[in-house]
């Protein structure tokens, strides 16, 4: 033990934190390190919808829902497309978090006091082909608390161990670089940053006034992604894509900036799979933002109809809430930065959620109350509302030539032709009232709403978008939302950080998003969603539980 601790751990995020609190369970002394100001802890996750992806759950099977580790297997491998020679770590630490989403995750969490929504959503659900890409059920479940519920249990028991004396939790200490003695990782330097008042998720300075040095036994780093930094993103972004946006939003603060990553290669570590990387493409700028170009994304059920820039309908299976990847890949074959979908207040009311724990009140604060304003609400939920009122991305009005003529108004032309949009839509809405359509997107309504969990809250009853009665119509621009880094550190199954060359670099540990959730990208190239908490979550407590038997802890 040097400088009163075992174990360094860069990054209070919560991968961080659950590896500390693992740590300091089995009696080991931690130094946790973050740059951000006090008292914030949980870094990211703390602004998520708390969406935790759980294989043949209670909930699953309360709804009807019939899933298996086999079936979850089976998507996630097809989903992945892993192809490369460095996919072998990834795709052994992929096997092992399906294990544990089918295993003991939900009852883990269960006893540090985590409970779930009851209604399982069904996000990515491909439908391109039998056996393709996405979710074939419904495996997306909400934290009850949200983002700030998952966080919650671990911060506790860093705090209760730092009360303890095994935790030292030094805020404002951004680390530089890694050190190494004898070609083992044995500690960090870095500097210390001025004082900060700043709000959670506000930039804060970076203004250094001191410098420091920490040596332990082993150092994780559990230091979050790149999406923060759209320099990194965009020489980052594969060719497969297309060529990376002009204009895009950030769905993280600024502080996800991606160094510990190149600081990690450069003590020697193995980043793999760089190209790879998630955004959303519905994302809408944040009427009321609190870090940079902050953007949210909307979730969406399947009723919205989708054009591009120039008002041309995106083809099948690209419908809202299928296919993220395919969705981006085919947007940027246009040459814009933006999309629009158009919709009627009975749709907005019922199939749009927002992403993030501040906008969804009703499930962040446990509010029954408000939650059930959700169902019998004849608006929509109320941070939906105020982005449809106040959100510089929607656009309102009670009929469809003057809608256009406002989606117009918010671009740098316009391109959107209302003769040939209202010839799109009525071709659509003829299809509502036929029992044998050729409309693949009504076809997938009926689908989606033959699950109970969507035909209760979530999918409206197809209608005809023209109808006066299902209005006022609503067109949203929609834009490229950053998000998370799907490649990462190569890690082996304990979280021990490899060379290029495939051996372990002795003492460096990583876990969560700088590690691709697990691997250097369990992932691979697409994700199921509700396995970015999770990731962080087992890459966490492996690395954690890992460290502690080495130095000669035991967890439980």
């Amino acid at each position: 033990m040097r400088d009163g601790a075992d174990v360094i751990v860069v990054g209070a995020g919560l991968a961080g934190l659950v590896a500390t609190a693992e740590l300091a369970d089995a009696g080991r002394r931690v130094i946790l390190l973050e740059q951000e100001p006090a008292p914030w802890l949980g870094g990211q996750a703390f602004w998520s919808f708390g969406g935790l992806f759980l294989v043949n759950s209670p909930e699953q099977r309360r709804l009807g829902v019939r899933d298996s580790q086999q079936r979850a297997r089976q998507d996630w491998m097809v989903t992945a497309g892993f192809d490369r020679p460095e996919d072998q770590w990834p795709r052994k630490w992929a096997e092992a978090y399906i294990a544990f989403a089918a295993g003991e995750k939900r009852s883990w969490l269960r006893s540090k006091g985590m409970h779930f929504f009851p209604i399982v959503g069904w996000a990515e659900r491909g439908g391109s082909i039998p056996g393709g890409p996405g979710n074939s059920v419904p495996r997306f479940h909400v934290t009850w608390g949200t983002g700030p519920g998952v966080v919650a249990p671990f911060e506790r028991r860093v705090r209760e161990a730092a009360a303890r004396g095994l935790v030292s939790i030094k805020f404002r200490h951004r680390v530089d670089a890694l050190m190494l003695s004898g070609g083992a990782v044995d500690g960090v330097q870095g500097a210390v940053l001025e004082p900060s008042a700043v709000d959670r998720g506000r930039p804060s300075s970076r203004l250094p006034v001191g410098e420091f040095e920490f040596q332990a036994d082993a150092v994780i780093v559990t230091s979050g992604g790149l999406g923060g930094n759209h320099g990194l993103v965009r020489t980052n972004w594969p060719a497969r894509l297309g060529a990376p946006p002009q204009q895009m939003l950030s769905g993280v603060p600024a502080h996800v900036d991606g160094r510990m990553l190149a600081i990690t290669e450069r003590a020697g570590g193995a980043f793999i799979n760089r190209d790879r990387m998630w955004h959303y493409v519905e994302g809408v700028q944040n009427w009321s933002p609190i870090w940079p170009d902050h953007g949210i994304r909307i979730l969406p059920g399947p009723s919205s109809m989708w054009f591009d820039a120039l008002g041309n309908r995106l083809p099948a299976p690209l419908f809202p809430g299928f296919d993220t990847l395919g969705t981006l890949e085919h947007l940027r074959r246009t040459g814009f930065d933006y999309s629009w979908f158009v919709l009627t207040q009975r749709i907005i009311k019922r199939e749009f959620a927002l992403s993030g724990s501040e906008q969804n009140p009703d499930l962040t604060n446990k509010d029954v109350r408000l939650l059930l304003q959700r169902v019998i609400s004849k608006s929509g939920p109320a941070p939906v509302e105020a982005f449809k009122e106040r959100g510089a991305d929607f656009v309102v009005s009670s009929n469809l030539g003057d809608l256009v003529r406002r989606m117009n108004a918010l671009t740098d032309e316009p391109r959107l032709d209302p003769v040939a949009l209202e010839r799109e839509i009525a071709a659509r809405d003829r299809e509502v009232n036929n029992g044998m359509t050729k409309d693949a997107q009504i076809l997938a309504i009926r689908t989606a709403r033959r699950y109970l969990g969507d035909r209760l809250i979530r999918v409206a009853t197809a209608h005809r978008l023209l109808d006066p009665a299902a209005g006022p119509l609503i067109g949203v621009r929609l834009r490229i939302l950053t998000r998370k880094t799907l490649g990462g550190l190569q890690t082996d199954l304990s979280g021990r950080v490899l060379r290029s060359d495939g051996t372990p670099l002795p003492g460096l540990y990583a876990a969560g998003e700088v590690a691709g959730f697990g691997g250097g990208g369990m992932h691979g190239y697409r994700s199921l969603e509700g396995t970015f908490l999770g990731g962080c979550l087992f890459s966490g407590r492996v690395a954690g539980r890992a460290v502690a038997a080495i130095l000669g802890g035991s967890t439980g």
